[in-house]
């Protein structure tokens, strides 16, 4: 029996879709801007995947470049100026960013012991950009693009402390790290600041 023109049509219809493969839809024209885009989007789950801690070796300074402007168009549509980032051996914090210098600081030391946290630490920064204070603006902008808002600790992060003081009464040790002027032992001072118990520096790690 002879098909008529619109079951010929709707047969063929048919059998494209039920044989196509996935790769015959042509693709859109490619842009730079696309491009970033449909990488950008690949992001989030690539950045769900914990990293090996017995890892140590860190993104270089390009690399770390290159995910701020993915960062930068995946979660702010790609308004956040360029700024410099650069690794710190010194810091012991995560991270920081230095409005006047349009600086971004990583710590060497604390990634090391946390490697997965360094896409955590450069979102961080990058939304000091907008917010210099860990103000409810901060915390809106970090809840949306999935930031944490503090550092995690570590014993081998913290600072020795650069001054020992002693309560010439009961003998308590206070471990500083800035200098005390007039301070007083808690333990042995009643109502604020006593002069009989004025602490004494007995050791300076300066």
């Amino acid at each position: 029996m002879a098909k008529t023109v619109r079951q010929q049509k709707a047969l063929a219809r048919l059998n494209y879709d039920l044989f196509q493969h996935p790769g015959m839809v042509p693709p859109a024209p490619a842009t730079l801007y696309t491009v970033i885009k449909q990488h950008a989007e690949r992001l989030p789950e690539a950045v769900r995947e914990p990293v090996n801690p017995a890892i140590t070796s860190l993104p270089t300074e390009d690399e770390l470049s290159r995910w701020f402007d993915e960062f930068n168009w995946l979660y702010f549509a790609g308004k956040l100026p360029r700024v410099r980032i650069e690794y710190s051996a010194r810091m012991t914090s995560a991270g920081s960013y230095t409005p006047n210098e349009r600086l971004i600081r990583i710590s060497r030391k604390y990634h090391q012991v946390f490697p997965d946290e360094i896409h955590d630490t450069l979102k961080h920064e990058m939304i000091h950009i907008l917010h210099e204070h860990h103000d409810a603006s901060f915390k809106r902008e970090a809840a949306r693009i999935g930031a944490s808002i503090r550092a995690k600790s570590h014993p081998s992060l913290r600072r020795p402390p650069r001054y020992l003081y002693v309560c010439p009464a009961c003998g308590y040790e206070y471990p500083r790290q800035k200098r005390l002027r007039m301070a007083s032992c808690g333990r042995c001072s009643k109502g604020g600041y006593d002069e009989r118990y004025k602490l004494r520096a007995v050791r300076s790690k300066a």
